[in-house]
């Protein structure tokens, strides 16, 4: 070991689950090279900040932790920071100018280049293996890194370049590692999870993907995200709807309805095959529950584009939806449209739209009364022990709520039978 290490580590991950994954592999390299890994900044020696870029609040947010952590500096606590991820892969130029207390600056899954830094040696024979900041029996799964849609607000292949599949076998020996782990519920995640595996294979298989993860020990569940509606896979559709080890549940970002807006979007897709496909998927798949985020504001969304929009998210009944207000983002191609709906506006619109769901959201709750789900218990709270059925993401989606006259073992599943609900969660009873 060098002599100037500095042995005491906090990694501070931003952002979304790509960002926790990096994060998980980097600290199992700290931890092989004997690293002490401790969760308080204020006392550590080295601070890593794994960043977001993608909207300017996430970009806030990171350059708020990146200050802190130079206070820290500052002051004489911390001796060292490392500033990596998407914003640091999106801005490096000018953050080495801004912000010089910042020791050293990576951009995105570059794990050797900050083991070296460190004074560690990087380990390859740790592929797949990872430290889990989530809970022990819920992972996520990294597919794919990149994306090669041309949707003119988005940044992401600005920071993390164009669709890379990752080997299948190299997923499945992660898989495997995970379910060694404990793991039962595997999350599929990547910028565009439907586009697996055509740049190595030349052809989408997803399917055969998902296939093999279901046939490991231990996992019980298999959730997809992220996946894009444009030309989407009917070999995906078949083994959701046939395999019971995936979730009926599909994470869908549409972004928008209007043909005007989705043209301007360049999403690919139109108004009527956004339609056709939801249509598709609820008569093929039983019991499916579709999210989907929306993005309000978007320069070219005049009224009434919003207007449709609003009857389209009380027409389709999405069991679950977000809403993010319209970010521009430099070298973007829609940066050029400029931003003319004030934000105010914008955020009147993503509240209009939130509060149509959530009338939805409690017709359905409503509708799982005396209806029996298989829960994922997770957590103890407030006299309720807290859990998830395939119908909920971890972060984004409501809780099963179950009171807790008797104990009841974290990470394992158990039947209960739904008695009430609120807003976005429900209540439910043990199955004797």
């Amino acid at each position: 070991m060098a002599k100037n290490r500095q042995n005491k580590v906090s990694v501070i991950t931003l952002g979304c689950s790509k960002n926790t994954v990096d994060s998980e592999r980097l600290m199992k390299q700290l931890n092989t090279n004997r690293f002490e890994l401790i969760e308080d900044p204020k006392i550590a020696d080295t601070i890593i900040i794994n960043t977001c870029g993608f909207i300017e609040s996430a970009k806030n947010e990171s350059i708020e932790t990146i200050l802190k952590a130079v206070a820290l500096k500052k002051s004489g606590a911390a001796k060292k920071i490392v500033v990596a991820g998407c914003l640091s892969e999106r801005y490096k130029n000018e953050l080495v100018i801004e912000i010089p207390e910042v020791d050293a600056f990576f951009g995105t899954e570059k794990y050797e280049e900050i083991i070296q830094n460190l004074g560690g040696n990087f380990k390859h024979e740790l592929l797949g293996e990872r430290i889990l900041t989530t809970p022990n029996h819920t992972a996520y799964l990294k597919i794919s890194e990149g994306c090669d849609h041309p949707c003119s607000f988005c940044a992401i292949p600005l920071m993390r370049g164009l669709h890379k599949s990752k080997p299948m076998n190299d997923l499945i020996h992660e898989a495997s590692i995970l379910a060694d782990y404990g793991v039962k519920e595997i999350i599929i995640i990547g910028q565009d999870t439907t586009d697996y595996g055509k740049d190595l294979y030349g052809k989408r298989n997803l399917a055969e993907l998902l296939e093999k993860i279901t046939n490991i020990d231990g996992i019980q569940w298999v959730r997809i995200m992220y996946a894009y509606p444009s030309h989407f896979p009917e070999d995906v559709i078949d083994v959701i709807a046939n395999n019971e080890k995936i979730c009926k549940y599909l994470d869908i970002p549409l972004q928008h309805i209007s043909d005007d807006v989705l043209k301007s979007m360049r999403r690919g897709i139109t108004s009527n095959k956004t339609k056709q496909l939801i249509e598709t998927l609820r008569a093929k798949i039983p019991d499916l529950v579709l999210r989907t985020t929306l993005i309000a504001g978007y320069p070219a969304e005049k009224e009434k584009h919003f207007e449709e929009l609003c009857d389209f998210v009380h027409e389709s009944k999405f069991d679950k939806l977000g809403v993010f207000p319209y970010s521009q983002e430099e070298n973007t191609s829609s940066f050029i449209l400029g931003d003319p709906i004030p934000a105010k506006v914008k955020h009147s619109r993503v509240n209009t739209l939130m509060k149509i769901q959530k009338k939805i959201s409690i017709e359905k709750n409503k509708q799982l009364l005396k209806k029996k789900l298989n829960v994922l218990v997770e957590g103890r709270e407030n006299g309720f022990f807290v859990g998830r059925s395939y119908r909920d993401a971890p972060e984004i989606d409501g809780e099963v709520l179950i009171p807790a006259v008797q104990n009841l073992n974290l990470g394992s599943f158990y039947n209960v039978e739904i008695y009430d609900y609120d807003d976005y969660d429900v209540f439910g009873k043990l199955i004797q």
